[in-house]
């Protein structure tokens, strides 16, 4: 692992969890009430991020884990996508 990217992790394992989880609620609900393009963007940005945090913890988690954690990025990405087109 590259020097910046354990930087990263240690940041993100620092970060306060209910901060972390109303962010991501406001990206969420900012998202899904812009209109079109923007929202869908938004959704787009947001489901590369968890697929990045995905990537970086898979060898650590649970095989069940792992499925929700798929299934939760299918379908915003399938969000992401609808509400692009």
């Amino acid at each position: 692992m590259q020097r910046t990217q354990s930087v990263l992790l240690v940041r993100l394992a620092r970060a306060n969890p209910t901060s972390v989880f109303l962010g991501v609620l406001v990206l969420v609900l900012v998202a899904l009430f812009a209109p079109g393009i923007i929202g869908g963007a938004l959704l787009l940005a947001l489901a590369v991020g968890l697929a990045a945090l995905l990537m970086t913890t898979w060898p650590v988690q649970t095989p069940a884990t792992r499925t929700i954690r798929l299934v939760v990025l299918a379908l915003l990405s399938i969000a992401a996508l609808t509400k692009i087109l």
